[in-house]
């Protein structure tokens, strides 16, 4: 697996590199975010780690770029929690967020989860590619094999992380999930802090699925419970 670490902090890249490259990782590192841009564009990564804080394009732009020609799998490195506001508001497309500071692990456990999510959804698009395995909800139609989502018959974009939280929901009408839920679900990780991850995905996924994401009528939420979709 080939991976892409952009980050400016000299230290903390070389430390994250050599525990990538321990656990059998390629790794190319630049330190701004141009570089990080024409790597991404030209190089053939499995993944790709951003700092939000770059010289020249910073992290949230180079990911938002990104998004406009690839679904890859892509990690945010955040200096603080607040960012997560920001991320939204930016609407960058990634698909996972790390606050600093954070063990090593955790980052290595994050991106073996994004590679194992994204390598199935491939194989599943190259072995499968015409499975009628279908979800109908109101216009849209979910293709779990296929890993496609439409709304009116035109694909819909969604990260591999927007689609697992929206199957995992569909497949299971008008069950109530709450955040952390879904988090051990879609994340496969116990959850140990209370984090808005997930809330960051569903109003990313809700920008893209419904006709008015600030009066949904698909992905519904039960307040003070969680989130669900009804039958």
């Amino acid at each position: 697996m080939r991976l892409l670490l952009a980050e400016d902090e000299a230290a903390m890249s070389e430390a994250l590199k050599d525990i990538l490259i321990y656990h059998k990782y390629q790794v190319d590192t630049v330190d701004n975010g141009e570089d990080a841009l024409a790597y991404a564009q030209v190089g053939e990564y499995d993944g790709i780690i951003l700092d939000i804080m770059m010289p020249g394009i910073d992290g949230l732009e180079v990911c938002r770029e990104i998004r406009k020609t690839s679904n890859i799998p892509i990690l945010i490195l955040s200096a603080k929690a607040e960012d997560m506001d920001k991320i939204v508001g930016f609407g960058t497309g990634a698909d996972d967020y790390l606050t600093k500071p954070f063990h090593p692990l955790e980052l290595l456990a994050r991106v073996k989860s994004q590679m194992k999510r994204y390598t199935t959804i491939q194989l599943g698009e190259e072995q499968q590619p015409a499975s009628k395995d279908e979800i109908e909800i109101q216009d849209l139609t979910i293709n779990k094999a296929a890993h496609v989502v439409k709304k009116n018959g035109k694909e819909v974009a969604l990260t591999p992380i927007e689609f697992d939280i929206l199957y995992l929901l569909a497949s299971n009408r008008d069950r109530v999930f709450s955040t952390d839920e879904i988090f051990e679900k879609v994340w496969n990780e116990k959850v140990y802090e209370v984090n808005n991850t997930v809330m960051v995905h569903i109003r990313r996924l809700r920008e893209k699925i419904e006709d008015n994401s600030r009066s949904p009528k698909i992905l519904k939420t039960v307040w003070g419970v969680g989130y669900k979709i009804e039958g």
